[in-house]
């Protein structure tokens, strides 16, 4: 795909039609794992905010965290002591590991690192404190005074009647610490204060700032006026007809008298086998399990070749093997364009496939210096030795946890039993190359003579190979046959092949 046609820079081209100055902004309620799913939001954001910074625009990026969204439900990954906590904030709610001071910060410090990792400059905000400071008062004030055309605006776009003691604001009660059992009863906008009552008794006036937040389709535009939001990507169910952005648009213009931002609407990842990702349901994979088995350059890229707008099925395993193949091979089909908003270092090629990487740092059992070894006898001299061992760290991250077993191998340190099932043409295969295996030959040489010496016996390509497999995995099937060979060292070899006729068939 050629640059002009990349989806990133045609929105672009789009936005800057109109303004000059931006403020990209992204998020999301950190009510379970933060998985690759919601990485689709804040990367979007990403990339069009570099762009934007690329053709010199005036450009900011922020990640808001909702950490002031009450907990739901009980999820199933949380014990049934929860069930008290329902109601309460996040950042209220106590930590399910017992190590952070609350279940918010439990699920954003990972998902902190992460960005960190994954090269987004975002300024990360925390709904909570936009809250506590005051910053969101006037705006609470606003939608509080004009209640009614709120009303008829969720009833003109829903369709759904809002009941006569409805309030755009959800008080937090200072007593059970809840604010799905409080009903507004009053406010000043001169003190900035609120009155509640609340169905576990407690009545009393409080400031607004740090004591309740507006409901989440009256919060979004009312962030999108306080922050001055012009660029927002989010998930398709905002956005269907009637949804929190055609709400949201009309609040934000007729209640707090601004423009909505430019919308990028993204479609759910689902993960394989288990359909759409969600952390309340568990079926996630999280971002910084995945920052330890793939480079955050390689999960830029995923994200940045697909457009927005189409679904994809996420896999762990060998289509993300194959897709840092994809993204390491300098002559590949990639799409240059993400790729180049991928990187996050100026470093064009590691020096060593990425595939080849797997077979070794399964041979070597990921002793790098081994695997530099083996590089260098069989002719990579030209390899960024520091990228090769992050490589190979994540090379053997991924066998261990996403790897199908066709992959996965283990060099046997002794003649495996399997050998004993070797049939006679095997037995003869395996006889001639070591009668003709010479140290001078390299992977490419080996691959030949093994045809070479399958097709003088007669014997069938794939009962020549799982001879090989057999006797140094134990398994028949394994890495290309003639390279792995080269890769294991000619004494080592020649040893295997000769222990061959000690065997008792």
């Amino acid at each position: 795909m050629s640059q002009e046609n990349f989806w990133a820079d045609e929105i672009v081209d789009e936005i800057v039609k109109t303004k000059n100055t931006f403020i990209v902004s992204t998020g999301i309620t950190p009510s379970g794992p933060i998985h690759i799913g919601n990485m689709r939001e804040v990367l979007t954001g990403d990339i069009v905010y570099r762009i934007l910074k690329e053709r010199n625009k005036t450009v900011t990026f922020n990640y808001v965290a909702d950490d002031n969204d009450a907990l739901r439900r009980v999820y199933p990954f949380l014990d049934s002591s929860y069930e008290a906590h329902v109601g309460k904030p996040l950042n209220k709610v106590p930590c399910p590991c017992k190590q952070h001071t609350s279940y918010a910060e439990h699920f954003l410090l990972p998902f902190f690192a992460s960005l960190k990792k994954l090269g987004i400059e975002a300024e990360i905000l925390q709904a909570s404190s936009l809250y506590a400071e005051g910053r969101m008062n006037k705006a609470v004030i606003e939608a509080l005074k004009k209640t009614e055309s709120i009303k008829k605006i969720l009833n003109d776009e829903t369709g759904k009647e809002t009941d006569e003691e409805w309030s755009p604001y959800l008080p937090l009660c200072s007593h059970c610490g809840k604010n799905n059992t409080t009903k507004l009863t009053g406010f000043s906008e001169k003190d900035e204060t609120i009155t509640y009552v609340c169905t576990c008794g407690d009545t009393r006036t409080v400031p607004i700032a740090g004591n309740g937040k507006l409901t989440w389709r009256i919060d979004w535009p009312a962030r999108w006026s306080v922050l001055g939001v012009t660029i927002e990507p989010f998930g398709k169910d905002h956005a269907t007809d009637g949804g929190s952005y055609d709400t949201g648009k009309r609040i934000v213009q007729e209640v707090f008298g601004k423009e909505p931002p430019f919308p990028i609407v993204y479609e759910w990842i689902s993960l394989k086998g288990q359909g759409d990702m969600s952390s309340s349901k568990g079926n996630v994979v999280t971002i910084d399990e995945m920052l330890e088995v793939v480079p955050p350059e390689v999960l830029r890229y995923m994200i940045f070749k697909t457009q927005p707008k189409k679904a994809f099925v996420f896999d762990p395993g060998l289509p993300i093997f194959n897709l840092i193949n994809e993204y390491d091979d300098g002559e590949s089909n990639k799409n240059e364009r993400a790729y180049h908003l991928s990187k996050l270092k100026e470093i064009s090629s590691v020096g060593v496939p990425y595939k080849h990487m797997v077979t070794l740092v399964q041979m070597t059992n990921n002793n790098f210096n081994l695997i530099k070894d083996i590089l260098k006898r069989t002719g990579y001299t030209n390899f960024h030795e520091t990228e090769l061992e992050s490589r190979a760290h994540y090379a053997f991250s991924w066998v261990k946890k996403f790897a199908p077993d066709e992959v996965k191998f283990e060099l046997k340190k002794t003649l495996p039993d399997e050998a004993k099932h070797l049939n006679d043409n095997q037995k003869k295969i395996l006889e001639e190359l070591r009668g003709k295996l010479t140290i001078d030959l390299n992977g490419e040489a080996i691959h030949n003579l093994l045809y070479t010496i399958i097709q003088t016996i007669g014997a069938s390509p794939k009962e020549g190979f799982e001879a090989i497999y057999l006797i140094f995995l134990g398994k028949t099937r394994g890495p290309k046959a003639g390279w792995f060979l080269e890769s294991l060292g000619h004494e080592f070899v020649m040893k295997r092949l000769g222990e061959i006729r000690n065997v008792s068939y």
